[in-house]
């Protein structure tokens, strides 16, 4: 059986997920039936596949996920990232809608240490919701920014899907770290002044902040956030400071991060317990993204095997679609897939398929990169199931919250999402511009 053995897995693949089989299972179920109908061997498949694995679990790169996750786990665990909120509100004071502008530029300062969407979403649920609720701002307003900010994690680097998407299409995690860096900025930027012309636009969202709060900033004094703060501020440089400047690779960076999380955590007092409870909560995150990784190896093969990319492509050839056409589609499906699978998935299951098709098609590789991490986030969001919406409901601590009125906060940082998403595709160099100037 030739290439056309891509679309029976396929179909094997959607059906086993719409049934509820966990997506890593459904990618090694069809893979190995693919594998099998192309050569008519058990033993063949099952010997391809299984080397397939162990290649893809040699591969020191993928230690950078766990590193970087309890990195993430270890300063969210020491109250760090509750000081880097307070040190935004302080900074933000004379903006309307401090609280929630503080939350987003501590959404995307907290994304450059765990670059996890879902960490940001659970841990400034807790953190600023309650806060602005207390002071009146609108649920919706504080719950649309709390999950709308949440898509930074996933494009401020160290990004656990930037790293992914390096490690199935064999290219620089430090490169594409570099790319998410202006993207970052700008939606980041962008979302705080959605935040701020909403507040003036309509007072009654974000009521200016009262005496008592202001009160609390002036008698903790700055100090007691400087600690966190700074020490997140220092841990940021050292990582993509050392990454960047080549003096460490990404699997020693995230060492070397991990190493001054622990620091961090030492001088917050942190205690035994926290640590046990982090290095916990890294390793529950990290196994079913390392499963889900060795699966995707597997599709991948059979990607290779089949010939299955080279008639996707000629399929879209014969079809006449202009570039834009072709992206488009790939758009569409990113979030059709997002609404019901997670977006490592989603990965997984397309960037074999639609990277060389962009990539043949004439698209900068670094560009399509952030573009499509930019759509899977706003898939994030998407109704019906948008795993960051459902993360703040399950987070917030308030039993009353509903999820129409998260998605309803969240529509405007989906459109924004989209618009800077798109914007990318149409002038690449904001993606391309900065690796090509460092990683010469």
């Amino acid at each position: 059986m030739g290439p056309e053995v891509i679309f029976y897995s396929l179909a094997i693949l959607i059906a086993l997920v719409l049934l509820g089989v966990h997506v890593g299972i459904a990618l090694g179920v069809s893979s190995f039936l693919g594998i099998y109908l192309i050569f008519g061997d058990f033993h063949i498949a099952s010997s391809m596949l299984g080397s397939t694995a162990y290649e893809s679990i040699r591969n020191q790169t993928l230690a950078v996920i766990p590193l970087f996750r309890l990195m993430g786990e270890i300063v969210s665990q020491s109250g760090a990232a509750t000081d880097l909120y307070m040190l935004c509100d302080r900074a933000m004071r004379k903006l309307p809608g401090r609280l929630a502008a503080a939350t987003v530029a501590g959404n995307a300062a907290f994304a450059a240490v765990t670059g996890v969407s879902i960490a940001s979403a659970a841990t400034f649920s807790r953190i600023a919701y309650p806060e602005m609720r207390r002071l009146g701002y609108s649920r919706s307003y504080a719950l649309g920014v709390i999950s709308g900010s949440a898509c930074l994690g996933m494009l401020i680097p160290p990004s656990v899907l930037l790293i992914v998407w390096a490690i199935l299409t064999e290219g620089s995690v430090g490169a594409l770290f570099l790319g998410g860096v202006i993207p970052g900025v700008i939606l980041g930027l962008a979302f705080i002044a959605y935040c701020v012309i909403a507040a003036i636009r309509n007072p009654s969202l974000a009521p200016t902040a009262d005496r008592s709060h202001d009160k609390q900033l002036q008698t903790k004094g700055p100090s007691s956030e400087l600690i966190g703060g700074l020490g997140v501020s220092a841990l940021i440089i050292l990582v993509l400071g050392g990454l960047w400047g080549g003096l460490f690779t990404p699997t020693e960076a995230a060492g070397f991060g991990v190493l001054g999380s622990i620091l961090i955590g030492w001088i917050k007092n942190m205690s035994y317990r926290d640590f046990i409870q982090a290095v916990y909560e890294a390793g529950r995150s990290t196994a079913p993204i390392m499963f889900l990784l060795i699966t995707g190896s597997m599709y991948s093969r059979l990607l290779a095997t089949s010939g299955g990319v080279n008639l996707v492509q000629s399929l879209f050839a014969d079809s006449g679609l202009p570039i834009f056409g072709i992206v488009l589609i790939m758009a569409v499906i990113w979030l059709l897939l997002g609404m019901v699978i997670d977006s490592i998935s989603v990965i997984l299951i397309t960037v074999p398929i639609f990277v060389p098709l962009a990539l043949a098609a004439g698209v900068d590789e670094i560009a399509f990169a952030i573009f499509g991490i930019l759509i899977i986030e706003a898939g994030l969001l998407t109704p019906p199931v948008g795993l960051l919406v459902f993360t703040v409901k399950a987070a917030v601590p308030d039993s009353s919250v509903k999820l129409g009125e998260i998605f309803k906060g969240s529509l405007p940082y989906w459109l924004l999402v989209l618009a800077v998403a798109f914007l990318i595709y149409a002038i690449p160099e904001i993606a391309s511009w900065l690796p090509s100037k460092i990683l010469r």
